[in-house]
């Protein structure tokens, strides 16, 4: 069984007890808190190894990547 597996079942499991839309949000607020904090850790390791420093932060949060759209007259 590989480790996304055994994830899935262990979520699975998890959320089996939940039994309200509360419960729901706490779930959901446990999980993003998870994520936010692995990514802040990654970012801080980068940041440590002078990978990345303010100017990458500031120049991120100028990108714009949004997927460009193509109508539909145009698609192939």
């Amino acid at each position: 069984m590989s480790y996304t597996q055994m994830a899935q079942l262990e979520v699975l499991n998890a959320v089996r007890g939940i039994s309200s839309e509360v419960e729901l949000k706490e779930f959901r607020d446990m999980i993003a808190h998870y994520f936010a904090e692995k990514a802040q850790k990654a970012i801080d390791s980068l940041w440590n190894k002078g990978q990345i420093n303010s100017q990458t932060i500031d120049a991120w949060g100028n990108e714009h990547m949004r997927t460009p759209y193509r109508h539909a007259s145009h698609r192939s």
